[in-house]
């Protein structure tokens, strides 16, 4: 069985969350998604997120494309990954990792085998979060 990995804060699900999703299951048999801390999601992302962290672990979990979604770590990132031993982990257009950055810190945690794939963007500029966000209205 061929395990992948993602991350991110899918806040504010959307299609082009899911279509990520079913890029990464593409990449193997099966999916774990993490799903960032509160404090992470507003570090990189530099504001707060709309929904905190277990309710976005909650949606993701009702995901029939994912197989496993878990709660993701505040650091030491790659000691989270190295407990799961993932085959493949996928990284989205738009994630700020490196794939060579990522393979070098795979590497020291004993994930040399471990493939980094950088995902293709769902229809670009159309589905990320912060243009819905932007676009969105207050009731």
């Amino acid at each position: 069985m061929t395990k992948v990995m993602c991350f991110g804060a899918f806040d504010g699900l959307h299609i082009g969350h899911l279509d990520f999703f079913r890029q990464a299951k593409k990449c193997g048999d099966y999916l774990i998604v993490s799903v960032g801390t509160n404090k992470n999601v507003e570090k990189f992302k530099g504001k707060a997120p709309l929904f905190n962290q277990a309710e976005r672990l909650e949606l993701i979990n009702e995901l029939e494309v994912v197989d496993e979604a878990i709660a993701g770590v505040e650091d030491d990132f790659y000691e989270e990954i190295k407990r799961f031993k993932p085959d493949v982990i996928c990284l989205g257009y738009d994630q700020w990792a490196e794939e060579r950055e990522v393979e070098s810190e795979l590497a020291k945690v004993g994930l040399k085998s471990t493939k980094v794939v950088r995902l293709a963007p769902y229809k670009s500029g159309k589905a990320k979060s912060a243009i819905v966000k932007k676009n969105s209205v207050d009731f």
